[in-house]
């Protein structure tokens, strides 16, 4: 049997994505230094930059001093083209920025919304979330490929698409991504802001290195996401970590009269109800957690809060059966270690569970964050994909 041998344009393919792909990572390089990463000898380095400039994809991005009297070129990846846009969605906005294939920072606007649902549009929106992180970025809006759009809800995969969100008046309840694709000519992702959160947490966050962690939502509301080695578990039709409205156990509901779901039971109205027990009072859940966070009380408010959430945590840790539950949203980071070690302790207390409990280590943004990571990668397999695809042609 003959051994199989790669042809000049295959090697050259893939040599081309392998030093691309260290530009993107490491930034602007040398010949030398792409040979000592990449692998190749300097007359292939200088092919491998001669062919991706060629191809629009790299630049030279000045010189360096080198050996005595001689200098050497850096060569660095054309990060304006392909790029998309993240976009968080809240009740009252929101926030959009510009994503490359880098992953490089870039600004972020906001948008806020009319408060009648009448005066909303999708499209509109989109749109005006394209042009303005476009704008603030130095970008232009017509090279923007895909959009990725966290939303709390989440939108079924089949049929037409039916959306399940509270957050979203205004918009259509089917056939969103289609309408939004083919009014805008862009590929749109339409992402549970949970999920999203959990892959920000995996990339830089309490999620980092671990082969299976539980994410617990604490929000407005409630939810959850479950990250498996490095893929989230969305389920059949895009529902899964939808905890929000299921009914309480006796047990749980013991906790609080007037709780029925687990949102009623960690989500704001409860935890407004648990601090105005300890004296506090404020127009909204925001406000009611900084009330929260400057308090004398804010050890015993989360202490109550954690037996609630602990209890809550159950069907996620019958399902998965996680080595760690991270808790993130806007009352998680407020609560933090005391919040987790609460329940930590309260899951041990009523359950044969035993796992890690943390707190959220991105303490800004984090549905942006994670929509942020979905859409680099999108961006920069695209980016290689071409790449691939020129070097072979």
């Amino acid at each position: 049997m003959k051994a199989s041998h790669g042809t000049p344009s295959w090697l050259g393919a893939v040599n081309d994505r392998v030093g691309l792909s260290a530009l993107l990572d490491h930034g602007p390089l040398t010949r030398n230094r792409i040979c000592e990463l990449v692998g190749v000898s300097k007359p292939t380095a200088s092919m491998m930059m001669t062919r991706l400039i060629a191809a629009g994809v790299v630049e030279e991005r000045g010189q360096v001093a080198g050996n005595p009297g001689r200098s050497a070129t850096l060569y660095a990846a054309r990060t304006d083209r392909p790029l998309a846009v993240a976009i968080a969605i809240e009740a009252d906005e929101l926030r959009a920025c510009v994503v490359d294939a880098a992953g490089s920072e870039r600004p972020m606007v906001r948008i806020v919304f009319p408060h009648d649902a009448a005066e909303r549009d999708a499209v509109r929106e989109v749109a005006a979330a394209i042009r303005d992180a476009s704008a603030a970025a130095g970008t232009d809006p017509s090279v923007v490929h895909t959009v990725c759009i966290g939303t709390a809800g989440y939108v079924d995969p089949h049929d037409d698409g039916t959306l399940f969100s509270e957050t979203l008046p205004g918009w259509p309840i089917t056939g969103l991504r289609r309408t939004l694709e083919t009014e805008l000519g862009v590929a749109v992702y339409i992402e549970n802001d949970v999920n999203l959160a959990a892959i920000a947490e995996r990339e830089s966050g309490a999620g980092e290195g671990r082969d299976v962690f539980a994410l617990l939502w604490l929000g407005n509301g409630v939810g959850a996401s479950f990250d498996v080695a490095g893929d989230l578990h969305r389920g059949s039709f895009g529902g899964a970590g939808e905890i929000g409205f299921l009914p309480l156990s006796a047990a749980a509901q013991a906790l609080d009269e007037h709780a029925v779901t687990s949102q009623d039971l960690a989500g704001a109205l409860a935890v407004r109800r648990i601090a105005v027990a300890h004296g506090l009072a404020a127009d909204d859940h925001r406000a009611m957690l900084e009330a929260i966070a400057a308090s004398p009380e804010r050890a015993a408010i989360f202490e109550d809060l954690g037996e609630r959430v602990a209890h809550l945590s159950l069907p996620l840790l019958a399902t998965l059966d996680p080595g760690r539950l991270v808790l993130a949203g806007p009352t998680a980071i407020v609560g933090g270690r005391p919040l987790a070690e609460a329940v930590e302790r309260g899951i041990r207390r009523i359950s044969r569970w035993y796992p890690e409990v943390v707190a959220t280590h991105l303490d800004h943004d984090p549905v942006l964050h994670g929509a942020r990571a979905f859409l680099t990668a999108k961006v920069r397999d695209e980016l290689l994909g071409t790449v691939a695809r020129l070097s072979l042609s």
